[in-house]
């Protein structure tokens, strides 16, 4: 968790309360500092290996949604833009605002569940879903996905229906708690929630949405915040027409079928300052927004130093199996000058063993608690 969660919290929001007057009448005005275009002098600094130097924290929290809302089109306005960012900020002033103590519980009663950050689950203090538009070549976007056109997923294709189909029959055999593998992988803190560390890396709406960046000559690790976990990207030449991509000195094998790992075998290289990530054999259990991956899903990422403060993140995902077309988006990742600390899991990963002993007592009384 960063250090915007403890110390820094209060003062931001404060600033945030401030920008939820002000913000209106601001962002009518298009350009200043919102914009992410390179100027065309600007040039990214280089680490001693002459590579462009991506490193350091960055987040890519943004209040844009992932897939775009019908009826609007791909660049917002800076009156929509205004009212996003504006909203988001009553949002939260209300939503940090003291709580009343002799409160009558809320509807639902303590059975109420977790919907679109309600009070009921998480107090705002915990959330840091970012507090403006994903701005990509100084326009606001009104999506993140940005091919195909209409800013959606394609529908999947057959044979992904009926791998959905597969799952869902085979997991309707077990109760929801029987054992820990009927549990999501990012309850059993295995990989991150939603799509953080990925391929591809996106935002998941809620907190910890920061990243670290290191690299060396032969290597790129990028550390997610959310479950903290690691990319280890090994840098090779690129692939060739018709020929093998080149191999380090250690001789690395190819992707075996046999091991596939969660975040899927990555390599990159260096395309006109562009870094090129490729990921093929991804793991068929580490679903994205329910879907799992087809054995032939390839994953195309693009990282690209805009300006001081900005790396464009693209990325497409070609998976013939799973998707009637390929499709990816944008994403900027800006910088994150706080220090990111370790994401203690569901503080130690009790959650699974309170949940499944929960379940057994249930089982014991006869579902009475």
């Amino acid at each position: 968790m960063s250090t915007d969660h403890f110390g820094s919290r209060p003062s931001r929001y404060v600033a945030i309360g401030v920008l939820a007057l002000g913000a209106s009448a601001a962002l009518l005005l298009p350009g200043m500092a919102r914009t992410q275009t390179a100027s065309a002098d600007w040039e990214p600094p280089l680490t001693p290996y002459g590579h462009p130097d991506l490193q350091g924290n960055w987040t890519n929290q943004t209040l844009t949604p992932f897939e775009r809302p019908e009826g609007r089109g791909p660049v917002l306005t800076w009156e929509e833009v205004a009212a996003i960012e504006g909203g988001q900020a009553e949002t939260v002033a209300d939503r940090t605002a003291p709580v009343d103590p002799d409160r009558a519980l809320p509807p639902g009663g303590d059975h109420t569940v977790c919907i679109d950050g309600a009070t009921t689950c998480y107090d705002e203090f915990y959330r840091e879903p970012g507090d403006r538009v994903a701005i990509v070549n100084g326009e606001p976007r009104s999506s993140l996905v940005t091919h195909p056109l209409d800013g959606r997923v394609p529908e999947l294709m057959p044979e992904a229906r009926r791998r959905l189909e597969e799952a869902a029959e085979f997991r309707s055999r077990f109760g929801q708690f029987d054992h820990p593998e009927l549990r999501p992988l990012s309850e059993r803190c295995i990989v991150s929630f939603g799509s953080s560390a990925g391929p591809p890396m996106l935002p998941n709406y809620w907190y910890n949405n920061s990243y670290t960046i290191a690299q060396n000559e032969d290597y790129i690790v990028i550390v997610a915040e959310m479950v903290h976990d690691a990319r280890i990207i090994e840098l090779r030449g690129p692939p060739g027409e018709g020929e093998e991509r080149e191999t380090t000195e250690a001789g690395k094998a190819e992707p075996s079928d046999d091991l596939r790992p969660w975040f899927g075998d990555s390599w990159g290289y260096w395309e006109d300052g562009t870094l090129v990530v490729e990921t093929t054999n991804l793991n068929p259990e580490h679903a994205f927004r329910g879907v799992a991956p087809s054995k032939d899903r390839k994953v195309v990422e693009r990282f690209t130093r805009v300006d001081e403060e900005t790396i464009l993140y693209e990325f497409t995902i070609d998976d013939p199996g799973t998707y009637t077309s390929s499709w990816g988006g944008q994403v900027p990742f800006k910088r994150f000058d706080h220090l990111l600390y370790e994401y203690a899991c569901h503080e130690g990963n009790y959650a699974i063993s309170n949940v499944l002993s929960g379940a057994r007592y249930q089982e014991r009384t006869g579902g009475h608690r």
